[in-house]
């Protein structure tokens, strides 16, 4: 890192964002999309004396007094070692003997003596020499001669480690799958030449879209934020291999991340019509060890030249990339669930700064952060006219509107209003409907159905709820039934659902519907389509499938319940939901129906209006005025009482970061740190030594979380 220079995604109100560490952008850019420059210090964390331990040596240059045994030409091999250990969290001196010294090449897997034990890790350079007076310890054993860690992966491992504050060897728990000794005895295949089909001619129907493809194939690196348009073509698949083509025809190689299996499967079903089969490397934990092994091995030798995967292919080891492309990056499923738990979206802005490469968001909705990046200037926004969403998107009808509440008087009282089963039974002789419902299962949680106060346990005020259709209620905290509750509130003893589940709502629609078919998709029990004959699909959100030709009509149901969870993107969830929901539906000129059974809202009348740019603005604009993320950055510190806030005051903080708490819960303390992206790399910087300081002193362990989806 010491001879790149550093770039930045600007921030809220043209202040810096989080550091981009790499080399400076070259190539031409579109206008209005090339990001400052400004030269920053590196981000090092200060060497630590461990007392009491011998540790090989750490850096520097200089020494000569090497073992006659010893590699001839640069005898000493920096290693990352493959421990969570926070105050090891550097490259550490071996000697290379010179029987290895042939296979001893940056990028290798080595096993190494640590602290009297034997520990795995990476060879990241071979130098000349190393500090002056260390006695270095030989490589143990070279465990493959496979180069799986390639410069511009561990570049960008250290990238994101000084974002979120985490340790190098976790990031490169993602970008480096288990080795599978067998698969790397397989020859390697010669390169698969890849032929892109014609120009783009989905993109063009986008304003700025022929001028985005026109740049990718021109070699340059043009960033953009892209709304979907529903039933296109192909779908949103054909979108993201139009924009691949256009890469690959530059010469450069593509990844693409995608929050799901499924989403996944479908991408490959175009892209093998696209491309033709074995054109590019499809990587994911579902696919079992063997076969992400050998896909993987399959980008890192060269042999192709495209990636596409769930969270973890951002760190896909594509020569020379031009493109990076996120499908739904507001999804959940994005967010790595181990430490330092990154986040797919920010790791490929990470990346796309470093390579000098171009960055493609898409989705239906729009995330406060995608929106953030357009009104910053980093990246332009791909969006349909509006004659062009007019005639894609279905027509959108709010139960809560004053015309169907004067026609369906018990609305407030329904959760199937008249509008939405009249939409149902109609569009049921066109083909199929899908209902979309809150929650999976029976009934997860009762209300008083008198004056709809929760139903708490007496005994320990958890919730109650049904295991079943034919159980009495019981507690879902303490186990206790409760054959007998009755509300302390009005003293009513009957019970309501408070969220009827998937299944549920298929058994009440099938009585509704009898001569009609009823399918349940949830994610226990997916589908990933149904034939355009006439059923009720009953699914969960992120569960929809699709249907062949579109559905005739789209039920969201559940909407006031879901909007009612507390959460500070529960507004922007619910949309992101509904508007996946609904870009399933035919078209309003064929007679695509959605029906939203809510009461009005700011979601509801951006899914009316099919805008869900206008709304993600107005949301960040919102908590810029209130200080909340994605306007700032935000840390969670939690652990032990005693630690958790030793942890904290012993911070050095920038002026101006806001800390709050510390609030009290089950296993200990929590606070938050507020602060803006100009001190998003000083603060992480400290944490990151804090953390240190307290792993060597062998304090109990603090958890840090950086930038969390769920931080109110």
């Amino acid at each position: 890192m010491d001879s790149n220079r550093q770039a930045l995604i600007p921030g809220q109100d043209g202040q810096p964002g989080p550091v981009l560490s790499g080399p400076v952008l070259s190539g031409p850019v579109l206008p209005g999309l090339e990001p400052p420059e400004p030269d920053l210090p590196d981000l090092k964390l200060p060497g630590l004396e461990l007392p009491g331990l011998e540790l090989p040596g750490a850096g520097g240059a200089g020494s000569t007094g090497f073992p006659a045994d010893a590699a001839e030409v640069d005898p000493v091999a920096r290693v990352v070692l493959e421990t969570p250990v926070p105050h090891l969290d550097r490259p550490f001196d071996y000697l290379v003997p010179r029987e290895l010294a042939a296979t001893a090449l940056p990028g290798v897997r080595v096993k190494v003596r640590f602290g009297g034990q034997e520990l795995p890790g990476f060879i990241v350079e071979r130098r000349s020499g190393s500090e002056p007076g260390v006695r270095l310890q030989p490589l143990r054993t070279i465990v493959s001669a496979e180069r799986v860690l390639r410069p511009d992966v561990l570049s960008l491992c250290e990238a994101v480690a000084a974002r979120y504050a985490g340790t190098v060897s976790d990031v490169l728990r993602s970008a480096v799958p288990p080795r599978m000794a067998r698969v790397e005895r397989e020859p390697p295949g010669d390169p698969v030449p890849v032929v892109p089909g014609p120009g783009p001619l989905l993109l063009p129907e986008y304003d700025g879209g022929a001028a985005f493809a026109a740049a990718l194939a021109a070699g340059a690196s043009p960033r953009a934020v892209a709304t979907v348009l529903p039933n296109q073509p192909g779908g949103w698949p054909a979108l993201v291999a139009e924009a691949v083509g256009a890469c690959l025809r530059s010469g450069r190689g593509a990844v693409v991340v995608v929050p799901d299996a499924r989403d996944l499967s479908r991408l490959c079903t175009v892209l093998d019509d696209a491309f033709g089969e074995g054109s590019y490397a499809r990587l994911s934990a579902d696919d079992g060890a063997t076969p992400r092994y050998r896909s993987f091995l399959r980008v890192s030798r060269g042999t192709v030249r495209l990636a596409v995967g769930t969270r973890n292919a951002a760190f896909a080891p594509v020569h020379d990339p031009g493109l990076f492309v996120v499908w739904e990056d507001h999804d959940s499923s994005h967010a790595e669930p181990r430490a330092p738990y990154h986040h797919a979206r920010e790791a490929l802005l990470l990346r796309a700064s470093q390579a000098g490469a171009g960055l493609l968001l898409l989705a239906h909705g729009r995330s406060a952060e995608a929106q953030r990046l357009v009104l910053a200037g980093w990246a332009s926004e791909l969006a349909p006219p509006r004659s062009v969403l007019r005639a894609a998107a279905p027509r959108v009808v709010a139960s809560s509107d004053s015309f169907e509440q004067e026609r369906d008087p018990l609305l407030h009282a329904a959760r199937l209003p008249r509008v939405a089963w009249q939409a149902a039974r109609d569009a049921l002789e066109r083909g199929p409907v899908l209902v979309q419902v809150a929650r999976t299962g029976f009934v997860p949680a009762l209300r008083c159905q008198r004056c709809g106060e929760p139903a708490r346990c007496l005994r320990c005020t958890g919730p109650l709820g049904y295991r079943d259709a034919h159980s009495a209620p019981d507690c879902r905290w303490c186990g206790g039934h409760a054959p007998g509750w009755s509300c302390p509130a009005c003293g009513g003893t009957r019970l309501r659902a408070s969220t009827i589940g998937a299944d549920r709502t298929a058994e009440e629609l099938g009585r509704a519907f009898p001569q009609v078919p009823v399918v349940s998709a949830t994610g226990a029990s997916p589908r990933d389509s149904v034939p355009a004959r006439p059923a009720l699909v009953v699914a969960t959100p992120g569960a929809e499938p699709v249907a062949e030709g579109g559905y005739a009509a789209v039920l969201l149901l559940d909407g006031d319940r879901m909007l009612a969870r507390d959460g500070l993107r529960t507004g922007e969830e619910v949309l992101h939901r509904w508007m996946s929901a609904a870009a399933l539906a035919r078209p309003s000129r064929e007679g695509g129906t959605v029906v939203a059974a809510a009461q009005d809202s700011d979601p509801l009348r951006a899914l009316v209006r099919w805008d869900p740019a206008a709304y993600a603005e107005r949301e960040l604009a919102l908590r810029r005025e209130l200080g909340l993320p994605p306007a700032v950055r935000t840390a969670v510190v939690t652990g032990p009482a005693e630690a958790a806030d030793r942890f904290v005051g012993g911070l050095a903080l920038p002026e101006g970061v806001r800390v709050n708490g510390p609030v009290l819960e089950e296993d200990g303390h929590r606070w938050l740190l507020f602060f803006g992206y100009a001190d998003g790399a000083s603060v992480t910087a400290e944490l990151r030594r804090r953390k240190a300081v307290s792993s060597a002193a062998r304090e109990p362990v603090v958890h840090v979380r950086i930038d969390p989806d769920d931080v109110l």
